[in-house]
């Protein structure tokens, strides 16, 4: 899918191009390539003169190799975007190529954007810039929109964390934690600490592309200044995320801690029953032996029931004692 984006109005408008001869209707500061076909490349080279890396969308690309600026002033950064789905979290990889200026199509530059899938910071963007006249004002500030919308995104998310959290604290400090209820909010606990990291992750990434930005020279002063600022928004979320990990690390230690006195229940279950039982066995034993002369012989019919009464009594006096003592609550 090849869209285009060009300003009217101090707006961002949105035209998506099914054509060569598209192309040349519109003047766009912003490209955008979401799953690109060959036919859709060839159209960007034949008309911008761009050559997309075969690279771009490569996972495994060296970490050093992701920001760096072509001899004819085109700058390359790689950088990952977050996608909170509650069911799959991920960072998508979006490779970007800034042309500074193009004289031939009288522009002052284009971004072109390349990824594999509909990225919800690209939403909110277009969202904003479609309603907020002048928020944008060349290719450059799309790109720094985008990095600030990226960190307004994982701050988003935090709070979301942040709520999901306090309703997992409720249910494990309430008591009464069941195995089955202990498993979900493990999968629960595990899901966030997840998520947690790949904001970090992303953060990071973010802030090394406006690092880049901000030492290529490539920006003004006003945006330098407000690449400054987004980058001081993101160190900020750094505190936060630490405090969710440990906020995490103690809910999943209260949760196993639940999960071991519940086995220490069982267990105690059994070491009552084994010591309550040793002393009717040990009167069992002593009266089941075969002996010669046995000693219960003057009792007649009564041995029996006898032994009975012994073997009961054994085991209600250690009952009581532990009943007393309250290990059988």
């Amino acid at each position: 899918m090849l869209n285009i984006f060009s300003l009217a109005n101090g707006r961002l408008f949105q035209e998506e191009i099914e054509s060569l001869e598209e192309l040349s209707k519109f003047q766009p500061i912003w490209v955008d390539l979401e799953s690109p076909t060959l036919e859709e490349k060839r159209w960007i080279k034949q008309y911008y003169g761009l050559s997309i890396p075969e690279d771009a969308m490569d996972e495994d690309i060296e970490e050093s190799a992701r920001f760096y600026q072509e001899d004819n002033g085109e700058l390359h950064i790689r950088s990952d975007f977050l996608v909170a789905d509650e069911s799959d979290p991920r960072t998508v990889r979006v490779a970007f190529i800034l042309n500074q200026h193009n004289a031939e199509l009288k522009s002052k530059g284009v971004l072109f954007s390349i990824h594999d899938e509909d990225v919800p910071v690209f939403r909110l963007l277009r969202m904003r810039a479609r309603r907020a006249p002048g928020l944008i004002e060349d290719a450059k500030e799309v790109l720094l929109k985008l990095f600030d919308a990226d960190a307004e995104y994982s701050a988003d998310t935090l709070e979301d964390i942040y709520v999901d959290l306090e309703k997992v604290s409720r249910r494990v400090l309430a008591g009464n934690m069941t195995d089955a209820l202990a498993g979900e909010v493990l999968a629960s606990i595990a899901r966030h600490e997840d998520l947690n990291g790949r904001i970090r992750r992303n953060m990071m990434d973010t802030r090394r592309a406006l690092s880049f930005m901000m030492r290529s020279k490539m920006l003004n002063a006003e945006q330098f200044e407000e690449a400054r600022q987004i980058h001081r928004d993101i160190d900020s979320l750094d505190s936060h995320t630490a405090f969710l990990f440990d906020k995490i690390n103690f809910l999943m230690d209260a949760t196993v801690g639940f999960i071991n006195i519940n086995q220490n229940k069982i267990i105690k279950i059994f070491s009552v029953a084994s010591v309550a039982l040793l002393p009717p066995t040990l009167v069992a034993s002593i009266y089941g032996m075969n002996m010669k002369f046995p000693e219960l012989e003057f009792l007649g019919s009564w041995s029996y029931p006898y032994v009975v009464a012994m073997m009961t009594a054994s085991a209600l006096v250690p009952m009581w004692y532990f009943y007393k003592r309250g290990w059988l609550t």
